[in-house]
Formats: structure tokens, sequence, C-alpha cells
């Protein structure tokens, strides 16, 4: 059994520069991953992309020199470990190289990021219908790309990289179908005074834009889209606002509504979170450091709230700050003095998140499937079902998790959760925020019985 100082989960952006700091303060620190190479999911395979550096850009570049600093640091650094279940205290149960062990630490900083929306629309689970996040990945680690013209479909700085990004690479784009709401502006106006901070952050992803029109047609106001076919998919068809409809040809589909908060850690050890009406998902509640409900567990990065990766870093570094007062490393005082530079540099990196997050707002659309679209992959629910149990009685998402098992298969809810609240809240006539989410157990991931069974070997170094 291990027992250290600090343990942070998650080594992106955030879990990498908490573990800098803590360094810095003298703390023996481990780092568990489950990712194979640090970097997150921004930096995923960041130290073995160099080939790439001009497709992915000068952003992704950034991160090779944290991946650097972070393995010469001398954290205990545990590369595909998945941590399947935290316990107070702190303990830790984590599986690795198909062995289990318990990690016993006097403070946590979870550094989990984020994952996209969920979303669902009829014919999501065909093959050839994926995120664009999980495209990005295939571009990351392997630098592949489709072998044909893709669709894109979605809304949000992230499929207009990915769409630049493909282009770079050789890749084509047949159409992109934006499901921006029309006039949506118009609500991110108010907040663009404070947003020109980021004026090189908002002229980037207007070049992606122009870009993208010059090699690819784009259709505004779409709110509806359907991947047809019989074993993949071989048609798209979609919906505008102005209810123009038009069936194509598709091999591909790649769809992106955003990204929320992986909250899944902290909801099991029951921290206290909140929605977020601006991003349209909970977060957990932390302080000013990071700090969760629960004494002396943090949140860092993404998960604690979407603001990118150059603010999770330094949420890391806020997060290891008030740990390292509390373990006796450094003094309130000096916290303070050294905390200063790294709020300023924060507050500027959170100012364009308002104008962001009233932009890309989702389209209603995503959160209210019809009956008949699959909800919870794992066990094939559809959201008519959930629809129809809503309406018996007052229900709350764990009760349709026990009448359906929506919820019950390997992603314990991380496709179905959402969406499930709010078909519920719909139904109901309730806001999410009163609905409340999955109660989630462990394991939080999938766990055999042979890494049970190894628990009481001693940890591999």
């Amino acid at each position: 059994m291990s027992r250290l100082d600090l343990l942070i989960v998650g080594a992106g952006p955030a879990g990498m520069a908490a573990a800098l700091a803590a360094r810095r303060h003298g703390l023996e620190v481990m780092v568990i991953d489950d990712q194979p190479t640090p970097g997150g999911q921004i930096w995923r395979s960041v130290e073995q992309a160099a080939r790439r550096d001009d497709i992915l850009g000068p952003s992704y570049v950034e991160g090779r020199a944290v991946a650097e600093a972070f393995r010469a640091s001398g954290v205990i650094y545990q590369p595909g470990a998945q941590l399947w279940q935290l316990e107070p205290g702190f303990r830790a149960f984590v599986s690795r190289n198909r062995q289990a062990q318990v990690i016993e630490a006097k403070a946590v900083i979870l550094a989990t990021g984020a994952q996209e929306r969920p979303v669902p629309f009829p014919g999501w689970t065909l093959p050839g219908v994926l995120t664009v996040g999980a495209a990005q990945i295939l571009l990351k680690n392997a630098g592949q790309i489709p072998a044909g013209p893709v669709w894109i479909a979605g809304s949000g700085p992230l499929p207009l990289l990915y769409a630049v990004q493909l282009l770079r690479a050789g890749g084509q784009v047949a159409g992109y179908l934006d499901t921006t709401p029309a006039g949506q502006w118009r609500a991110a106006l108010r907040h663009l005074p404070r947003a020109l901070c980021a004026s090189g952050d908002l002229a980037k992803g207007l070049s992606w834009a122009a870009m993208l029109r010059r090699k690819a047609p784009v259709i505004r106001g779409v709110i509806e889209i359907e991947a047809l076919g019989d074993g993949r998919i071989e048609t798209l068809r979609y919906r505008t606002a102005d209810r123009a409809t038009a069936t194509v040809e598709a091999n591909t589909l790649l769809v992106h509504e955003g990204v929320v908060p992986n909250i899944h850690a902290a909801l099991s050890l029951d921290c206290t979170v909140a929605w977020d009406p601006a991003q349209d998902c909970y977060a957990p509640i932390v302080d000013r450091w990071g700090e969760s409900s629960q004494v002396d567990l943090f949140v860092a990065g993404d998960g604690a709230g979407i603001a990118g990766a150059k603010a999770a870093q330094l949420r890391g570094e806020l997060a290891t700050l008030r740990v390292a007062v509390k373990l006796g490393s450094t003094s309130e005082d000096a916290a303070a003095v050294a905390a200063r530079p790294i709020r300023r540099k924060l507050d500027r990196e959170l100012a364009v998140r308002p104008f962001l997050d009233a932009l890309f707002r989702p389209r209603p659309q995503v959160f209210a499937p019809a009956d008949k679209t699959i909800v919870c992959r794992c066990e094939e629910i559809t959201a008519g079902e959930i629809r129809a149990l809503a309406s018996v009685g007052r229900p709350g998402p764990n009760q349709i998790k026990a009448a359906t098992r929506a919820g019950m298969g390997p992603c314990q809810g991380r496709q179905c959760g959402y969406t499930v609240t709010r078909i519920v809240g719909a139904a109901q006539n309730r806001p999410p925020a009163e609905v409340g989410f999955f109660h989630i157990r462990p394991p939080l991931k999938p766990v055999t019985l042979g890494e049970l069974a190894a628990l009481h070997q001693p940890a591999a170094p």
C-alpha cells in the first residue's frame, strides 16, 4: 500500500501543473492517469506527435514542454492506471497492469478534465458516427484521418479546430452542419467587451471559420440530424430552423455539442455540486483554491467548470498552494502572495468564457431526443421508455435507473446521465437543478475479480 502527501488523479494540464507545483514545495506526490502518456485530452500523445505539429497547431505543441518538465520533476507517475473507487480519508483503489492496489494520501486533487456532452439522436449508434473528440484522438495518437469526405455537425470551437486540422492533414470535409441556434450571438454580445481580453483566441476562431468556409459548404441553423443506414451510416438527413430538409450521402459523421466537467469521481464522494446554467451542466462547488465540500479534496481544471487548458494549469497551481499550506510546506501568507499573479492570469483566461458559453449554448433539441432514439447505449434504453416512466408519479434519475438499467452499464451513466435528467425534467416541468443526477457508486470503471484478488499484494512502484 502506497502512502503519500498528495494524490493527483489525471495527467492533463491541471494535473501536471499541480504536480510540478507540489514538487517545488517538497511534497511527495503521485499522479495516476488512465492514459499511457501524459497530456490529457488536450495534449494527448504530445510527446510522440512531433511530426504532426504543423497539423495540430501551436497550442498543442505548448504541452510538450510541460510534459517534459513533468517527467523530470520526480513525481511518482503511474500511467495506465484507472481509479475505480475513492474513499474519504483518503484511500484510492486503482487498477494497473490488471492488478488492483490501494493508495493512501493526505490530500487529493481530482484533475479528471472534461468529456464531450452526450448528443443522442436517431442513428447516433451506427458505425461511422463518432464524436469530433474521438476523431481528434485518432489524429493525435496515430495521425489517422477518415479515408473519404466527412460531415461534421455541431457547435463550438472544437468542431472548427478539428475541421482545420483535418484539412491540414489532407482530409476532406463534405459539409459542416452548424447547429448553433440562429441569433444566439445577440445573447453573447453583452459579454464581448470582457472577451476582448482574449482577442487572440477570438481571432484564431474566426480564422478557423474562414478557412472552413473556403473549403466546404457550411449549412447554418441546423436543428435536427438523423443518421440512416443498414449496418453503418449511409445517408444523413438534416433539418434547419427555416424547415428546409435535405438528405445527403455520408460515410462518416462527426458530432459535437460542447464539453461538460467529468464529475463522477467527485459525485462518488458526495461532493456538493450545483447546476451551472451558463454551461448547461453540473459542476462541483469549490472555493477560490479549488477545495470541494469534502475537506482536503480539491477539483482542478475543467472538472470544476469548463475553462480551457491554460486556466486548468492555473487552477492546478492554486490547488497545490492550498495543499502545501495544509501540509505545512508553506505559510498562509506566502501562499497568498504566490497566488496573486496566478489569480490575475486566471481572471484573464476566464474573461472569454461567458461570451463562448452564451454563443455556443447547445440547441434545445440536444436535450429532447425523439422517443425512438437510444439514450443509454450500454443497455439500449430509448428516450420514449424513459419519458413514459418519468410521467408516472414523480421519479428522479435514480428511480429511472433502477427501473430501466439506464446508467448501469460500463460507462456508468457518462453517456446518458444528462439526457435522463433533462427528459425527466421536461416530463415533470422541473428544472435540471431540481431533478438532480444519478447517484454514483463504485466501481467508477469496470474492475475484474482478478484485480480485486490482487489487493493484498504490495503496490507496484
